[in-house]
């Protein structure tokens, strides 16, 4: 590893847990698209990279502050997070069987359909 992509990758930590910690977002927003245009990563390669990261608890912190502010139903956490397990692994394999270039239009599309959204919605 080279130190240029040392430094690379300690951009992408950093950025991603702190708008994982701000705004609740970071693999798929931050981390993708990092990986994809700051090191070249096949948008398979990022997608994978992005899970593995999120493999541990890397937001254990962040859920902690959350939680001690009452800003989480444990019930619906709980019940979700089993679902996400389940839809993560069919996703996945889905993904693994889309080519290259349409996964990446596929992704730009749900962010672009996701920010139009927010940006207006109330």
């Amino acid at each position: 590893m080279t130190f240029s992509t040392l430094i690379i990758l300690v951009l992408i930590g950093v950025l991603t847990g702190i708008f994982s910690g701000l705004l609740g977002v970071g693999g798929g927003l931050i981390m993708v698209p990092m990986f994809v245009y700051f090191l070249g990563f096949s948008q398979h390669h990022a997608q994978g990279m992005s899970l593995a990261v999120m493999l541990p608890p890397v937001t254990f912190l962040a859920v902690f502050n959350y939680h001690r502010a009452g800003a989480i139903d444990w019930k619906m956490a709980l019940m979700v997070s089993l679902l996400f397990i389940l839809g993560g692994y069919f996703g996945s394999k889905m993904a693994l069987r889309i080519d290259q270039a349409s996964l990446k239009k596929l992704f730009g599309v749900i962010l672009l359909i996701a920010g139009i959204k927010m940006m207006m919605g109330k």
